[in-house]
């Protein structure tokens, strides 16, 4: 056995993972060259060798769970992580020019994928599964809940940060007669939601959110967005909302978080799934709110997470034979695949969380009642 095959397998069997074992969250490695591969490029090589078919696991949501929890990832670290963490530093990586490759690269990708794997309000954020038996029910029922912590009431207008494809704006207009203006950096994005919120008083436009000059607001969401801000912006975000809400405005910040401060995204995600997207940290948030806005609440539920992205598996693979296979073919959908339940077991392991903030511009009087 060479040196890289016998580093490697000592470090899965490290997480309880062995290579051509009996359970599910077992390596199936059909290349020799795999070992060597990935001792030597890390996180991105692991992910690239899965797309080129190098390997195989029935359940990568559970292999990744156990790899996280024992953290294995920070064990093989090849040299090449450090430039992009240096970079990260000194650069500000969430520029405005910067900012639009993901949209291009990952959320114009194709509304057919995207209606195929999510619920009718076209959710790409976190459900909330409490009291939830599917999908659709928990997203309705995380729509629900934002609604509830702003305590929107008809007539008011509702500033929709990241709007995605509109889902929460119809919600939101629908269920609790608010008048809604949404803005996202994706072309597609914003074309599905037009169409989505037809007939309600909603307002969807492709803008950075630095160029958000209008005032006003009663309440602001900001749901999936702070993991495209960028650390060197967090502050600077957060007094812009302030300046768009009323006195007595409120701000309901939705958010996957990590548990460590200063941590650079993981390079396979970075370079396929989410460039120049970074994951705050609690602490980061809680330094740029001070001053700023008052914080009211903060609720974690990053379990749900996991389940959500299950979920958006199998609609996946249910789905992926009506797809056009010259736009997804069988390397993307490793891909895809690869994204989604490695993500799942990294939230299962509870390495990554999510985080609903409700935010008040100068305190709410008498208090805030946090629904759950």
């Amino acid at each position: 056995m060479k040196s890289a095959e016998r580093t490697i397998r000592g470090l899965l069997a490290e997480a309880g993972i062995a290579v051509g074992g009996g359970s599910p969250r077992d390596l199936v490695v059909h290349h020799p060259d795999f070992y060597a591969r990935v001792l030597t490029g890390g996180s991105l090589a692991l992910g690239e060798s899965y797309m080129d078919g190098w390997w195989d696991c029935e359940d990568l949501a559970g292999m990744f769970e156990r790899l996280t929890r024992a953290g294995i990832q920070k064990r093989v670290r090849p040299a090449s992580l450090v430039f992009p963490y240096i970079k990260a530093l000194i650069l500000n990586m969430q520029t405005r020019r910067r900012s639009w490759k993901v949209a291009q690269q990952h959320y114009d990708l194709g509304n057919d994928l995207y209606e195929a794997m999510l619920d009718p309000y076209m959710q790409y954020t976190c459900a909330y599964w409490r009291n939830a038996d599917n999908l659709d029910q928990a997203q309705r029922h995380k729509l629900d809940l934002i609604c509830r912590k702003l305590q929107l009431e008809p007539g008011m207008r509702v500033l929709d940060t990241g709007c995605g494809f509109g889902g929460f704006a119809k919600y939101a207009a629908e269920h609790h007669g608010v008048e809604v203006y949404g803005v996202t950096l994706s072309k597609e994005q914003a074309g599905f939601g037009k169409e989505l919120c037809k007939g309600l008083p909603v307002t969807i436009e492709v803008k950075d959110y630095r160029d958000i000059s209008e005032t006003g607001f009663d309440r602001v969401a900001s749901i999936g967005i702070m993991e495209h801000v960028g650390t060197k912006n967090y502050r600077a975000y957060l007094r812009q909302m302030k300046a768009c809400l009323k006195e007595d405005g409120l701000m309901l910040l939705h958010t996957i978080g990590s548990e460590v401060t200063g941590k650079v995204t993981d390079r396979w995600i970075s370079k396929y799934i989410f460039p120049n997207s970074i994951l705050p940290s609690a602490v980061e948030l809680a330094r740029a709110a001070e001053g700023v806005l008052v914080l009211e609440d903060w609720h974690n539920f990053g379990d749900s997470y996991a389940r959500t992205l299950l979920a958006w598996h199998a609609n996946c693979e249910a789905a992926w034979e009506r797809l056009p296979a010259d736009h997804y073919d069988e390397r993307f959908r490793r891909m895809w695949r690869y994204y989604l339940l490695s993500c799942a077991g990294a939230f299962a392991s509870r390495s990554i969380q999510l985080w609903q903030l409700t935010l008040s511009k100068g305190g709410v009087v008498g208090g805030y009642d946090a629904p759950r």
